[in-house]
């Protein structure tokens, strides 16, 4: 390889490739060199409207190379460089070289028209595919607003003039640029009179339901008179509705057999199968309808192997608080599962408190800690004055620059309303597994009443599948050792947690058949926060059951009694449901909403679900 001569052999057929292809070009350059009247026609106009005057000499023009033109800088938007004797170009092809590019140099301004206008064609090439990006990512599961969406493109259009797209842009780090920026600079709203109607007014609730109800009669109303006309309609219009009806199918079983197919790799009748059920589903359409849409997305997910990374891109572009209000909002009205919930704890908490004047609540996975400002309103009516309250939130990491952002907005916002109630409050907030918190991190003193609250998330803790000592344990010992005053735990009660992929698909279909047949027994199908609902909190949980495996399954409810035994072996003693508490929730559901909904207990539980189906126990605890 380093022998003189072969280097000579080298060079010499490089320098004569080289050379080929630069009389290529030549040749190329000579043969556009008749239409240099209509480039001038072409170019004037640009002239005029950039303010400059036209070059009377053809050598007077401003070229750039074809290298320039399909990379350019990003310090400019026009084409711009002078010839430049003894350049890279005059090097490699000498004088004479040179002098057939400076007596064709006119020419070159039609190779630029051209470029000019392929740089531009690039370009617009380049907006759209944003907007592609969004869409393929909302296809994948992940919704984009309207506004956001138009607001990308907007702000992708401005840069057109500065960027030239390329065939080979990286659309992923393009995407990662995005949310580096917005992660940087969006500014979340930490509090506004929305806030306020929806977590302090107890009374905006019936105003709330009751316009469910009129949207739903609405609905009704509007569906029964379609009915009525197709019926009345010309045999035809009958024949079609009749071949409608026998083309509906059943939803459940093809995503049943889907999953059988799936779990037997055979990736064709699957795909047809899937093919099917998108035809028949809709994100818009019925309670069987939207859920198929979100089975087959995990389905799909799971064919193609790209179930976790689509989790965690629903994952990284889970809504803001104020959407999350407006979803929380519906649930409210439509549901009592959370308002009980709430309920349960808020009033256990003030009744351990008797009057004690101080009162720290450790609060495992706080979120958006929606349901503390009510209690902090409770706590300033106290006939003894308000307690002096400390709450702990603690929630997992969440992806960006700032892992700890939720829980610190959420420290904000109460405690503008701990001083609109004149409450005294202090706040600390653990960016954290769980189950690497240790007891100094809580800065717990021996003179306040310790409650540990946990409403929902233990659920996403690892099981025994991830080992012997498996997290759920780890955390609830840690609990016992805290020495707490009450522990409040609330639980989903499902049996999807197979290791077995079928039996676990099975089970999650049927449970969550019933939560979709809630929504729509309740709520109407037009309603935006349904949506908000459905895509990002049941959607999710339902693409990670279903197209994640191992580690990365991270939805993994057990059932109310399994919890009892895990509370039990941990070293808790279970304390009985408050009746007060039990009677107000029942009161309050006949009141409020659907009939099919049901309050229960049993051992030491309260219970909650829809149509026979447990959904959601609620119980207290001691050490």
């Amino acid at each position: 390889m380093d022998k003189p001569e072969y280097c000579e052999i080298n060079s010499s057929m490089t320098l004569e490739y080289i050379n080929q292809l630069l009389m290529e070009d030549i040749d190329e350059k000579a043969s556009i060199h008749q239409q240099h009247d209509a480039l001038q026609a072409t170019e004037k106009p640009f002239y005029d409207i950039l303010g400059q005057v036209y070059p009377s000499s053809p050598k007077e023009t401003v070229y750039n190379s074809d290298r320039q033109v399909d990379f350019p800088s990003d310090s400019s938007n026009n084409f711009h460089g002078q010839t430049c004797i003894g350049s890279f170009e005059s090097d490699l092809l000498g004088p004479q070289g040179m002098h057939l590019i400076t007596n064709d140099l006119a020419t070159e301004r039609d190779r630029l028209s051209v470029q000019f206008e392929k740089g531009a064609e690039e370009a617009n090439k380049f907006v759209p595919s944003i907007e592609k990006l969004m869409v393929d990512l909302h296809s994948s599961g992940i919704s984009v607003s309207k506004q956001m969406t138009e607001e990308a493109v907007a702000q992708k259009t401005k840069k057109t003039n500065k960027i030239r797209a390329h065939p080979c842009v990286d659309l992923e780090l393009l995407e990662a640029r995005n949310s580096k920026h917005s992660a940087t600079s969006a500014c979340e709203i930490i509090r506004d009179e929305l806030f306020d109607i929806v977590l302090l007014c107890n009374e905006r609730i019936y105003h709330d339901v009751a316009y469910l109800r009129d949207m739903k009669a609405k609905e009704a109303n509007n569906s029964s008179q379609n009915i009525e006309s197709k019926g009345y309609g010309l045999g035809k219009e009958k024949s079609q509705g009749k071949k409608q009806q026998n083309e509906s199918v059943d939803l459940r079983a093809l995503l049943i057999q889907c999953a059988q197919a799936v779990a037997s790799n055979n990736h064709p009748f699957a795909s047809a199968l899937l093919k099917k059920i998108r035809h028949h589903s809709s994100p818009h359409g019925d309670g069987s309808q939207r859920l198929a849409v979100y089975f087959a997305d995990g389905l799909e997910a799971r064919l193609a192997g790209t179930g976790s990374q689509m989790y965690q891109n629903l994952m990284d572009k889970r809504r803001s608080a104020r959407d999350m209000l407006q979803a929380y909002r519906l649930f409210i009205a439509a549901c009592p599962f959370t308002m009980v919930a709430y309920y349960f704890s808020n009033k256990t908490i003030f009744d351990i408190l008797e009057g004690r004047p101080r009162v720290h609540i450790v609060d495992f996975g706080i979120m958006f800690g929606f349901q503390w400002p009510s209690l902090i309103q409770r706590f300033a009516k106290r006939e003894c004055g308000p307690p002096e309250l400390r709450i702990t939130g603690i929630d997992v990491p969440q992806p960006g620059f700032r892992p700890s952002k939720m829980i610190e907005e959420t420290g904000k916002r109460l405690a503008e309303y701990a001083e609109m109630f004149n409450v005294p409050f202090k706040y600390q907030g653990i960016a954290s597994r769980w189950e690497d918190i240790r007891i100094n991190d809580l800065n717990i003193e021996e003179d306040e009443v310790l409650i540990i609250n946990c409403m929902s998330d233990m659920k996403n803790l690892g099981d025994e599948t991830e080992g012997i000592d498996s997290a759920r344990d780890r955390v609830l010992r840690f609990m016992k050792r805290m020495k707490p005053e009450a522990l409040i735990l609330g639980v989903a009660n499902g049996l999807y947690i197979s290791p077995f992929f079928l039996p676990r698909f099975k089970e999650l279909l049927f449970h969550y058949s019933s939560l979709f047949d809630m929504l729509n027994a309740t709520v109407s199908r037009s309603h935006e926060a349904r949506i908000l609902i459905e895509r990002y909190l049941l959607g999710t949980d339902v693409l990670n059951v279903v197209a994640c495996e191992g580690a990365e399954r991270v939805e993994r409810p057990e059932s109310y009694k399994q919890w009892q035994a895990r509370s039990l072996k941990a070293g808790f003693k279970q304390l009985p449901v408050n009746q007060a508490i039990l009677k107000r929730s029942i009161a309050e559901k006949k009141k409020l909403y659907h009939e099919d909904f049901v309050i229960d207990e049993d051992s030491g539980w309260l219970l909650q679900g829809w149509k026979g189906r447990i959904i959601h126990a609620l119980s207290s605890w001691k050490p």
